[in-house]
């Protein structure tokens, strides 16, 4: 029987500092690169608050929550954010065009090689530009982040990834088909509903198991992991498009095809890095959309988030935009070959249990 190893000293101990630092010198690199990237486009940098009188409105998404005191008594519950988002789109109505943000976000109940209970999202919005702008972006933010960190692959886990290539474009529709040989679009009505039975149906016959209260969003997300997401970004990063109709989130719908919408994700070495949306500026939809969100997770976990009616309220005046949103530190990882998230942090969060 093999001995235990000794567990890891803390990531303040001297001994670790000088397998640390040098990852730790590549982020600065690639954050001052970035910025200087989008400053020299037109780009001005925010700083969204933190705290917020709603985390966001994703069913799987758990925030933490605190609350404002006032001086003559009483208190209001507040979240820390867990995206910059709202705030990011009322400046967009305020009148700023182009805008960025390294924001320092929270999410509960997420710890592991790839996720943190703090973390930085770089957020970044184009307001009268398309969503596919933002896939140029994505390629560019990927070799310049490989130049700063001195590398020519990207790498996780054993796999790699050429960030100087251009990135594969794969709708969903041709994922499902190719790799889990589901025809996607057959199971969603003409106006975007998702027919869950059709969907049970044909990931059974592909193998995939299917419980009996599934959803159509349960089925989906369960072939996408299971079957698309692990060969995504090998050899060179993929832009996975044209989400359903179900998964638009806060993308508008594409006008071609009420079934998909106009959001993507960029991958790297099966890692995902990115999220973009053309964005809706329907204000009673996007109100829709997170009622439903916020119900589905009263279903699964008994709680509910309030929405951001001032955020509803800037919609009404916000332009046509795209937004995306990139996990800073993931891709500090797989520019420096870090093994997990921590090692890419400066000061992890103390681990509890």
């Amino acid at each position: 029987m093999s001995p235990v190893p000794p567990p890891l000293s803390p990531w303040w101990s001297p001994d670790r500092r000088a397998d640390r630092r040098p990852r730790l010198e590549a982020r600065g690199r690639i954050r001052r690169a970035f910025r200087d990237w989008f400053e020299t486009r037109g780009f001005t940098e925010v700083e969204a608050a933190a705290l917020q009188v709603s985390p966001g409105n994703e069913a799987h998404l758990h925030a933490f929550a605190t609350e404002a005191l006032a001086l003559e008594g009483g208190a209001a519950p507040l979240y820390l954010h867990t995206s910059p988002e709202f705030a990011c789109k009322k400046l967009l109505a305020s009148g700023e065009t182009r805008i960025f943000d390294f924001a320092r976000v929270f999410r509960n109940r997420e710890r592991g090689p790839l996720h943190h209970p703090e973390f930085t999202l770089l957020e970044w919005y184009r307001a009268g530009e398309g969503w596919e702008v933002l896939m140029a972006d994505c390629a560019a933010l990927l070799a310049l982040a490989a130049e700063a960190a001195g590398t020519r692959t990207l790498t996780w886990r054993g796999r790699t990834c050429d960030p100087f290539a251009e990135p594969q474009r794969l709708t969903l529709a041709e994922a499902f088909r190719d790799l889990a040989g589901i025809d996607l679009l057959a199971t969603l009505a003409p106006d975007g509903t998702g027919d869950a039975l059709a969907l049970a149906g044909a990931a059974r016959a592909a193998g995939v198991r299917v419980a009996a209260d599934d959803t159509w969003s349960d089925v989906f997300s369960r072939v996408l992991v299971e079957r698309i997401e692990p060969t995504l970004g090998d050899g060179r990063a993929t832009i996975l498009c044209a989400y359903p109709a179900p998964e638009a989130a806060l993308a508008r719908r594409c006008p071609h095809d009420p079934r998909v919408s106009e959001r993507f994700e960029l991958y790297a070495c099966g890692v995902e890095l990115a999220n973009a949306f053309g964005e809706l500026t329907d204000a009673a939809e996007q109100r829709r959309r997170l009622e439903a969100e916020m119900d589905e997770k009263a279903r699964i976990y008994g709680e509910r988030y309030p929405l951001d009616e001032d955020f509803l309220a800037a919609l009404a005046v916000m332009p046509e935009a795209s937004g995306a949103a990139l996990g800073f530190d993931r891709l500090v990882m797989l520019a420096t070959g870090a093994r997990t998230i921590e090692d890419v942090l400066w000061t992890p969060v103390a681990d509890s249990r």
